[in-house]
């Protein structure tokens, strides 16, 4: 499914909104730490990149590939 670039904006903030939201909830981080670790990750790479199809899973889903990276 194509979508433009605005849609692809908008879901990709959507689920960086929500991962930062869990970092701070789950891990007690201060939203600075939080987007910090978001920001610099491999996942918000991946997550960048429409090819990856990233931006059309849950929030839920993403954040374990996050967890994943983190905990390596």
């Amino acid at each position: 499914m194509n979508v433009s670039q605005a849609e692809f904006q908008n879901m990709k903030e959507e689920i960086v909104k929500d991962l930062i939201a869990r970092l701070m909830e789950e891990r007690g981080l201060a939203m600075q730490e939080a987007f910090d670790i978001v920001y610099n990750s491999r996942l918000f790479e991946k997550l960048s990149d429409p090819k990856t199809g990233l931006y059309f899973q849950s929030s839920g889903y993403v954040y374990s590939y996050l967890q994943d990276e983190l905990n390596q």
